[in-house]
């Protein structure tokens, strides 16, 4: 190499290296410092898009993991309410069942009815004042709302909240008080088929087609109706009421294989009742209207024959030899709102309205039965609700683990693109260390090397 002044080519050789070797080291110490190894695009490019990615993914885990536990939350608050209202219908259960008991007076139901209106109000109560962080949960304004549960968009879990109001929930049904089914049965004959043609019910579970009811009575009409599977309940109500028994009467009364003498009763309706009931028949008085209703299952066989004189009616009608009609009914019931077509003679209405616990009462024995029907269907839709409260919980909780494992696991592949291997850079942070010590002392000698001209010209 030749010498010369002007250009020192060592140096300069030695400047490059020390700043290359400076260079590492302010990258090491950059690293080392922060505990990242990509600090800026310049360390690695794609690595920072990757790792971007990642951290967006990861900071979504943890806040969807938050969300999940709202939802958690919010729906323990909606069970728990749910829950006291439960214990609510229980008790007007109960209530319902001892006024149905003959041991009771007119003045025990009232008692009984005002705790069941106590009770129906704090139903209400607890609809419209359950909220959770100020949103009303059993009011009907939920509705269905979705939470966030993924890092991603559209990521969720929905859950439905209903109105849970005493004059929200029980069943709906069509009722055919007043409409008799039309049916007439004769001695040793079946009940006649009724006039309607064809019906389709549209129930909460599905659409039934059409049903043909040319030769069905009430029975076999309930019969055909829950078959279906539409969610619509049929329950018949067949009934013989016998009414204006005077003292000059003188037929007969059959029911089943048992005859009653008439006349022997002199007009006392209350006594026939009793000699009926302990006959085994299902008969009831009734001191309002001084009359005995026989229910369903001893129906078929009830007859009067008359006698010489002849003013007892069974269902209205004076009684006749050649036989009597019966009253028969349907009603229709469903947990949700329904239409039937082709039925408008036998119920009169086509489509359901809603029987709801804030119209039970238990005032008299009849309604005391009536109103166990309610409870149980408002029993039931909570029950219902419930079931999904706690499925979406399960659910939620299943989310949060799943999401908690993503999130160890990103974070894990995160750390390896972009955090510092501290091991590695140390020993790097070292190496330049040493480099750039050894570049400072070398830079020095080479720029020595031009003092070696002044020897030569005889300095």
């Amino acid at each position: 190499m030749a010498l010369t002044v002007n250009t020192n080519v060592s140096s300069l050789n030695a400047q490059r290296n020390l700043t290359k070797s400076g260079q590492g080291l302010a990258t090491s110490m950059e690293r080392l410092s922060s505990g990242m190894r990509i600090n800026s695009a310049k360390d690695d490019a794609a690595g920072l898009q990757i790792s971007n990615r990642l951290t967006s993914q990861i900071n979504g885990l943890a806040v969807a993991q938050r969300n999940a536990n709202d939802g958690i939350s919010m729906a323990q608050t909606a069970e728990g309410a749910m829950q006291t209202s439960t214990d609510i219908l229980q008790r007007m259960r109960e209530l319902a069942l001892q006024s149905a008991n003959g041991s009771n007076s007119s003045d025990d139901r009232e008692a009984l009815q005002k705790e069941v209106g106590a009770l129906q109000e704090e139903l209400t109560r607890i609809a419209t004042t359950t909220s959770f962080g100020g949103q009303q949960l059993l009011n009907g304004d939920f509705g269905t709302k979705a939470f966030q549960v993924g890092a991603n968009a559209n990521e969720t879990i929905s859950i439905s909240l209903g109105n849970i109001a005493a004059d929200t929930i029980g069943q709906d049904a069509i009722k055919t008080a007043g409409t008799t089914y039309t049916n007439t049965q004769k001695s040793g004959t079946s009940f006649t088929a009724n006039t309607e043609g064809t019906a389709t019910l549209s129930g909460p579970l599905g659409n039934s087609g059409s049903i043909s009811l040319a030769a069905a009575d009430a029975q076999a009409t309930a019969v055909l109706i829950n078959d279906k599977g539409t969610g619509i309940k049929a329950q018949t109500s067949v009934t013989a009421t016998i009414a204006g028994l005077s003292s000059g009467d003188t037929g007969t009364l059959t029911v089943g294989e048992d005859t009653f003498d008439l006349s022997s009763y002199k007009g006392d309706l209350k006594e026939l009742a009793s000699d009926l009931g302990k006959s085994g028949v299902n008969a009831t008085y009734d001191k309002d209207t001084n009359s005995v209703k026989i229910e369903e299952n001893d129906v078929a066989g009830v007859m009067i024959v008359g006698g010489a004189t002849n003013t007892v009616t069974l269902n209205g009608d004076v009684a006749q030899a050649g036989g009597v009609v019966i009253d028969s009914q349907i009603n229709l019931t469903a947990s949700d709102n329904f239409n039937v077509t082709g039925m408008g003679q036998i119920v009169g209405s086509t489509t359901s309205t809603l029987d709801s616990v804030a119209k039970v009462n238990v005032g008299t024995p009849e309604r005391s039965q009536n109103a166990l029907a309610v409870i149980d269907a408002a029993l039931a839709g909570i029950d219902s609700q419930r079931a999904d409260l706690g499925a979406a919980q399960n659910r939620f909780g299943h989310t949060i683990s799943n999401l908690a494992n993503i999130q160890e696991n990103v974070s894990a592949s995160r750390s390896r693109i972009q955090d510092t291997d501290f091991a590695t850079e140390t020993a790097q942070m070292t190496k330049n260390q040493i480099l750039q010590q050894a570049g400072t002392s070398i830079l020095s000698q080479a720029n020595q090397i031009p003092q070696a001209a002044i020897s030569l010209l005889g300095g």
